[in-house]
C-alpha cells in the first residue's frame, strides 16, 4: 500500500474516486462511486452490462465529464488536469477503434508520435512491444487480417507504449478463445509485477479471482461490496447447494428448501440454497425432498465463490460467469429474472455499454 503524504493523502492513490456520478437525463448510470486503488495492485471491477462499470472507467480515464464528484488518476484531477493525466495512464477500452489497413508496426508508431516519443526511440520501443505481446511476427500485416486475440494484444501494446504508470483495461477478454485469454492473463500479471497499478473491468469472475487483489462490485451505479476476493467470499459463509427438479415441482421444492436456509439465485430451471448447517445438512435436504415425492434430476454442492459473493450483493448471477459454465442466463432467487434486465437496458441506452 502507498504511504500516506502529511498534505494530501488522497493523492497518494493511483486512483481515486469519492462521490462520483455521472446522470444521462433522469437515468443514474453511476451514483456515488468511492474508489481508492492501491499502487502497484490490479484493482477488480465487476458488474454485468449497464451496471456503470465502463461509464466509470470513461470518467476516470477523462473521456466522460463527471456530473458531480471528485477523482483523481497518478495523482491529477480528471477534470481540472485532464491533460496530465492522459500523459500517465494507459487505456485499452472494450470498444477501441483500431485502423484496419494500417499495419501493427505503423499503429504504434503513430502511437509513440502522438505521445512525443522521440523518433529515434520509437523503432525500438515497438518492437519491444510487439515481442512481448508476441506479435512480431505480424508487424507488418494489416490490422484487418488479425484474429480477435491479436486484436486486443495490439491494443494492450498501444496503451503501453508511453510506459504509463496506471493501466486501464475495459473487460480486456471478452470475446476470447481460452488459450487467448490465458495469455493476456499472464501479460496483466508481468506489467503488474513491474509496478504497474491496474484497473480491470470484467464479467468474468474466474478472471477477477486469477488477477485482482482486490474487487469491487457496482449494481445499478453504486459500489455494493469491495474487498479481497478471499475475505469477500469468507463473508458468504454458507455453501450452496444447487438441484434440478423437473418444471411442475419447483414451486414445491423451494419451500422444502426454504427450511435449510436462505435462497440464493441460481441458473434457471434450478433451485439453490445455502445451508445454514453446512455440507453436512446434504442428507437430510435429499430426504426431505423424497418424502415430499420429488424428482431431483441434479445435485450440487459449491464452496463459496466470488459468484456467490455477486448474487449475495445484488440478487443476481453475474452473466459472464453463467456464460462461461454453459449455463443459461442467470437469474434471481425466485426463479424470475423480475426488473433487473429493464434497468439494465436503461443505462445500455443512456450510457453506452456501461
Amino acid at each position: 500500500m502507498a504511504v500516506m503524504s502529511a498534505t494530501n493523502p488522497n493523492n497518494d492513490y493511483p486512483i481515486y474516486a469519492e462521490g462520483l456520478m455521472r446522470h444521462f437525463g433522469d437515468v443514474k448510470a453511476v451514483d456515488g462511486v468511492d474508489l481508492q486503488v492501491n499502487a502497484g495492485e490490479v484493482f477488480g471491477f465487476l458488474g454485468p452490462n449497464g451496471a456503470g462499470k465502463s461509464t466509470t472507467v470513461r470518467m476516470l480515464t477523462t473521456l466522460l465529464r463527471p456530473t458531480a464528484g471528485v477523482a483523481r488518476v497518478a495523482g491529477f484531477d480528471v477534470v481540472k488536469d485532464a491533460d496530465q493525466v492522459r500523459r500517465r495512464i494507459g487505456v485499452a477500452l472494450q470498444d477501441a477503434a483500431i485502423d484496419p489497413l494500417m499495419t501493427g508496426h505503423e499503429l504504434l508508431a503513430l502511437q509513440a508520435v502522438l505521445y512525443g516519443i522521440p523518433k529515434a526511440k520509437v523503432r525500438d520501443r515497438s518492437r519491444e512491444l510487439l515481442e512481448r505481446v508476441g506479435l512480431t511476427g505480424a508487424a507488418d500485416r494489416r490490422v484487418g487480417t488479425y484474429s480477435g486475440g491479436m486484436r486486443r494484444r495490439l491494443d494492450l501494446a498501444l496503451s503501453l507504449i508511453h510506459q504509463p504508470t496506471v493501466l486501464f483495461l475495459d473487460e480486456p477478454t471478452t470475446g476470447l478463445d481460452p488459450m487467448s485469454r490465458l495469455a493476456l492473463w499472464e501479460e496483466v500479471r508481468r506489467l503488474n509485477a513491474e509496478g504497474t497499478t491496474v484497473l480491470l473491468t470484467t464479467q468474468y469472475l474466474e478472471e477477477a479471482d486469477q488477477l485482482a487483489d482486490r474487487i469491487a462490485i457496482i449494481d445499478h451505479g453504486k459500489i455494493v461490496r469491495q474487498g479481497e476476493p478471499r475475505e469477500l467470499k469468507a463473508q458468504v459463509g454458507a455453501p450452496t447447494l444447487v438441484i434440478t427438479v423437473p418444471g411442475g415441482q419447483l414451486d414445491q421444492a423451494r419451500e422444502v428448501l426454504r427450511s435449510f436456509g436462505e435462497l440464493r439465485p441460481t441458473a434457471e430451471g434450478s433451485l439453490g440454497v445455502g445451508l445454514s448447517a453446512g455440507a453436512e445438512a446434504v442428507p437430510a435436504v435429499v430426504r426431505s425432498l423424497d418424502d415430499a415425492g420429488m424428482q431431483v434430476q441434479h445435485l450440487e454442492l459449491n464452496e463459496p465463490s466470488l459468484d456467490d459473493v455477486f448474487a449475495e450483493a445484488t440478487g443476481y448471477r453475474l452473466e459472464g460467469a453463467a456464460s462461461a459454465s454453459g449455463l443459461p442466463q442467470a437469474q434471481g432467487a425466485e426463479g424470475g429474472t423480475g426488473k433487473r434486465g429493464r434497468k439494465r437496458g436503461a443505462n445500455e441506452t443512456a450510457s453506452g455499454a456501461a
